[in-house]
C-alpha cells in the first residue's frame, strides 16, 4: 500500500495559496483518476483507491500546515503503511515557481509542515516532491507570502509544476523505483 500526502491548509481562504500547492497536486491526481476524498479521519481527508492492483491512499491533512504530521502518522499506523511507501508533496521557497525536485530524504528547510512530519515520523528519510513557489521579491513576511495567491503571470508555471508532480507520482505508483522517477523529473 502506498500513501501520497499533499500538504496545505484547510478551508476556502487558503485554497489557491502558495502553501496549498501540495493539496493542488492531490486534487490533480483525484481528477485524473476520477477519485474523491471520501473519508475523514486521522485529522485528515483521504481516499483509499486501487491503482494497478495496489491500494493507494491520497491524504490532505486538515490540521493546518504546522501540524501536518499529526494526521500522517496516525493514518500510517492504522493502515500499516511502511515509511518507504509514503510520498509527501509540498511547496518550497528555494525553488523558482514551476520547478519541482524529488528527494528521498532531507531536512525541513524551515518548512513547518515538513518539520511536523519529521517530528511525527521520527526520521528525515521519506520520499518527497517539492514544488517551487519562489521567494518574495519585495520585503514581505514569508508567512504572508506563502499564504498569498500566485500572481497571474505565474499561473502557467504553477499548472506545469502541478502536472509534473502528478506525473511523477503516477510513475512511482506504476512501479518505477523512486530513484528512476527522480532521475526523470529532476532533469
Amino acid at each position: 500500500m502506498k500513501c501520497i500526502v499533499g500538504l496545505g491548509n484547510p478551508g476556502n481562504k487558503y485554497k489557491q495559496t502558495r502553501h496549498n500547492i501540495g493539496f493542488m497536486v492531490i486534487d490533480e491526481l483525484l481528477e485524473r483518476n476520477h477519485w474523491s476524498l471520501n473519508k475523514s479521519k486521522f485529522k485528515g481527508d483521504y481516499s483509499m483507491e486501487m491503482f494497478e492492483g495496489e491500494k493507494v491512499i491520497l491524504l490532505k491533512p486538515q490540521t493546518y500546515m504546522n501540524l501536518s504530521g499529526e494526521s500522517i502518522r496516525p493514518l500510517m499506523d492504522y493502515y500499516n503503511v511502511d515509511l518507504e511507501d509514503v510520498l509527501v508533496i509540498y511547496d518550497d521557497l528555494d525553488l523558482s515557481t514551476g520547478k519541482i525536485r524529488l528527494r528521498q530524504k532531507g531536512g525541513h528547510g524551515g518548512h513547518n509542515g515538513v518539520r511536523s512530519t519529521i517530528d511525527q515520523l521520527g526520521t528525515k528519510e521519506f520520499k518527497r516532491i517539492r514544488l517551487g513557489v519562489g521567494r518574495p521579491i519585495s520585503p514581505i513576511p514569508v508567512v504572508d507570502y506563502v499564504l498569498g495567491s500566485f500572481p497571474k503571470e505565474e499561473h502557467e508555471d504553477v499548472i506545469i509544476s502541478i502536472k509534473n508532480a502528478a506525473d511523477a507520482s503516477i510513475s512511482w505508483l506504476e512501479g518505477k523505483s523512486f530513484i528512476e522517477v527522480m532521475n526523470e523529473y529532476n532533469n
